[in-house]
């Protein structure tokens, strides 16, 4: 039977519509899995959505995507992520990238095996290891997937572990839903150039703390924008944008609403103003990267279109 972490997934569903002769009749929905509940599940087909109340489940499971990326596409995604999130602290190792930003977010503290290590996969393996021992920090390194299945059978020969499975989910800009009409009053998204220090306390509690490091990942991008909306005069949801990959990526990060401010639509609106931004500037898709079990964002952005372009593991050494 289906999870929560299904939620964004392709999935095949049997349902009993009916019965004929003493028999169950069946029918097949495919499509990406949006929401799912004690009481129904919901799924977007290419003829629409459809509930589909549990009781009526013969069987469900999770399939496939109907076209996987190309490795090219996922490495570009991946390079124009890392122009959006950019460790102060850099090296190379052949084609791949070694990226340190004292320890702030896995993102900027790991490895992105993209590409020729230039020797073979062991040793870039211990070189890794030994970049990151020599900053006194624990090595990581993120694997997109399935581009990386190589790197993650050596990691696991090793004894690396996995931090939960990230979504990187994309969607054109194109097809954004239109945004809802705001209700009279309501307080506007405004964007700026810079992050104000409400902004930063907002991402600094997000994040456990705000080194200087961070400060450069969030700001050290030639284009990018910080959204904030006010309420009472008081900072209720925040967040970034940039326009990164040769200006086709519209990045999205650090949406992010108060508990006291939820269910009021701020994320969305968040997110069509940073759109609207990144379309202006050139941008013609949009990406994010989710944790699979952050559901309730997940099942959010199914609403505004995305669905996954792949995933990523961020993989830790041992001890």
């Amino acid at each position: 039977m289906l999870r929560q972490q299904d939620v964004g997934h392709r999935i095949v569903v049997r349902r009993i519509v009916g019965i004929r002769e003493g028999r169950p009749l069946f029918s097949d929905a495919l499509g990406e899995l949006v929401e799912l509940s004690e009481t129904h599940l919901t799924i977007a087909t290419t003829q629409g959505r459809i509930e589909v109340p549990v009781a009526e489940v013969h069987r469900a499971k999770r399939v496939p995507p109907a076209r996987r990326p190309t490795a090219a596409a996922v490495a570009a995604l991946e390079l124009a992520a890392d122009e959006a999130w950019p460790a102060p602290t850099r090296a190379r190792l052949g084609d791949w990238l070694l990226r340190s930003a004292d320890g702030w977010t896995g993102r900027a503290n790991s490895a992105l095996p993209v590409g020729d290590p230039d020797r073979p996969l062991p040793a870039a393996l211990d070189a890794v290891e030994r970049w990151y021992a020599g900053l006194g920090q624990p090595a990581l390194v993120n694997t997109p997937l399935p581009l990386a299945a190589p790197v993650g059978a050596e990691l696991d020969a090793r004894g690396w572990t996995s931090r939960p499975p990230v979504l990187v989910q994309t969607v054109p800009l194109a097809a954004l839903p239109p945004a809802a009409p705001e209700p009279a009053g309501s307080p506007p998204v405004e964007l700026a150039t810079a992050p104000s220090e409400g902004w930063l306390a907002i991402a600094a509690g997000r994040k456990g703390g705000l080194p200087d490091a961070a400060r450069h990942v969030l700001t050290a991008v030639d284009q990018v924008r910080f959204a904030e909306v006010y309420a009472d005069n008081r900072l209720v949801a925040v967040g970034r944008g940039t326009v990164t990959g040769a200006g086709r990526w519209l990045g999205l990060s650090l949406i992010e609403v108060l508990p006291e401010a939820r269910r009021q639509g701020l994320a969305r609106r968040v997110i069509h103003a940073l759109a609207g931004w990144g379309a202006a500037a050139g941008a013609t898709d949009a990406f994010l990267q989710v944790e699979q079990r952050n559901t309730g964002a997940v099942a959010l952005y199914r609403t505004l279109g995305f669905t996954t372009h792949h995933t990523y593991l961020t993989r830790v050494a041992p001890g």
